[in-house]
């Protein structure tokens, strides 16, 4: 098995995503709001995977040593760079993650609870329970769960098909539409972010990403099958996300109504 039979594999499961409800749903402000509510929890849980493909696959520990793959680490570092220390539209550095709570409160989201949540999250084995014992929804519950059970495996190919394979393409896309209708500079933070997203995964992280799956997998057939698995365990994970989404936003236009 290679990547291009991943792919083919994994399509039914991207289409259902790429034509899920939740799309038509997103028309208005309050809608963005609704979903960056729930969706900055996968903000958070990318970064997550991208550190733990770091301390698996560079040297984070001392003394150093030389990595086995030194064309997967540098791929690595380099998301890193840009996603822990990117430039926003102010040349301040900062997070991506930061960045998108930046854009949340520009357009009037609620920060409160991914803060809260956050503050009591401790050491990597507590984790599970931390989720679990949140007051968080079930779908950004069970979202964050496989993430994490995905991380204690310490298996990079696993984390790397969660990473590769387990997120949105048409997000920027839908957002970019709705802000330009509010007028030119009205929500600058949220532009910028959705617009550095875009570029970032479709001209550098997307290929490098398989590429490095490839590399991790080599001639392993067990390894691939393991990438396959994770892969639609994650995208099933991001269905279900959706699917609490769009029905928050339905209920929220009901009580408008």
């Amino acid at each position: 098995m290679k990547i291009e039979e991943i792919e083919i594999i994994l399509q039914p499961l991207r289409e259902q995503l790429r034509n899920h409800a939740l799309y038509n749903e997103l028309k208005s402000l309050s809608d963005i709001q609704i979903f960056m509510e729930s969706h900055v929890y996968a903000v958070w849980d990318f970064m997550s995977l991208l550190k733990a493909l770091q301390i698996n696959l560079t040297c984070t520990s001392l003394p150093w040593k030389p990595v086995k793959n030194t064309n997967t680490a540098r791929f690595i570092n380099e998301i890193v760079l840009e996603e822990e220390t990117d430039v926003n539209e102010l040349e301040v550095l900062k997070s991506h993650y930061e960045m998108y709570l930046d854009a949340m409160v520009e357009v009037g989201a609620d920060t409160s609870k991914i803060k809260e949540f956050l503050n009591g999250i401790g050491e990597l084995d507590s984790v599970l329970q931390t989720i679990e014992n949140s007051d968080l929804n079930e779908a950004v519950k069970s979202f964050l769960t496989f993430t994490f059970e995905t991380i204690q495996t310490q298996e990079p190919h696993k984390i790397a098909a969660a990473f590769t394979f387990g997120r949105e393409d048409l997000i920027p896309d839908m957002f970019l539409k709705i802000v330009e209708q509010a007028g030119e500079d009205a929500y600058p933070k949220l532009e910028y972010y959705l617009r550095r997203h875009i570029e970032l995964d479709g001209d550098e992280h997307g290929p490098l990403s398989l590429k490095m799956i490839q590399e991790l997998c080599g001639e392993s057939d067990s390894k691939w099958h393991d990438v396959l698995e994770c892969s639609e365990k994650a995208l099933q994970q991001r269905i279900k996300l959706w699917d609490h989404i769009a029905k928050s936003i339905q209920q929220n236009k009901e009580i408008i109504v």
